[in-house]
């Protein structure tokens, strides 16, 4: 008899050929697709959806009521928060489906996406971005760049462990060097983005 390394509650459903790496926990009323691939050490809120031919990275923890759809990929390490939204189509007619013809997004690692926020697919948000509770992203958000508001925009820039950038107007005028406050990570900033040293 196999034993699973994962735990699901007795709510939830994983479909056969789904992939779940161990020691992830998926917790009440959500449901896992045939074909959906999530890594190790997730937690799994509830009523979440995670569709075929969705990727979820390693240590990733989704929050109650998010539906992963069918290309978006999730890296390692991403929090998406409490009835964030992701979209797959950029123009939706109920009597024309698509039939799995979707347009690809992608939240690289450690990016954080708070409450109900808005991923409108077809962009990437960068590897240790922010994105502010209700945001609509409606365009590419550099690595580390923090997005707020409607239509969202860049305000600032965030450290990988969490801590707001501060005292740094965005845009930066000129190559700028940044030590993190909380953990003492340095970073570059400049017109072209930020780089950790």
């Amino acid at each position: 008899m196999k034993v699973n390394k994962y735990f699901v509650h007795q709510s939830s459903y994983v479909d056969k050929g789904a992939k779940i790496g161990e020691g992830t926990k998926i917790w009440h009323f959500s449901h896992i697709m045939q074909g959906a691939v999530i890594g190790k050490n997730c937690i799994i809120g509830q009523s979440v959806t995670v569709e075929n031919r969705a990727v979820v990275g390693d240590r990733v923890k989704i929050q109650n009521n998010v539906s992963v759809y069918g290309l978006v990929t999730v890296e390692d390490d991403v929090f998406l928060g409490p009835s964030m939204v992701f979209t797959n189509d950029l123009n939706p007619r109920a009597p024309y489906p698509k039939h799995g013809e979707w347009v690809p997004t992608l939240v690289k690692k450690g990016a954080s996406i708070g409450a109900n926020a808005t991923i409108v697919c077809g962009i990437t948000i960068g590897k240790w971005a922010f994105i502010g509770a209700g945001a609509v992203v409606t365009k590419n958000v550099p690595d580390y760049f923090i997005a707020v508001g409607n239509p969202a925009k860049i305000v600032g820039y965030m450290c990988e462990c969490g801590y707001k950038m501060r005292n740094i107007k965005h845009p930066v005028e000129s190559k700028t060097e940044y030590k993190c406050q909380k953990c003492g990570r340095i970073y570059e900033i400049s017109l072209s983005g930020v780089k950790e040293k």
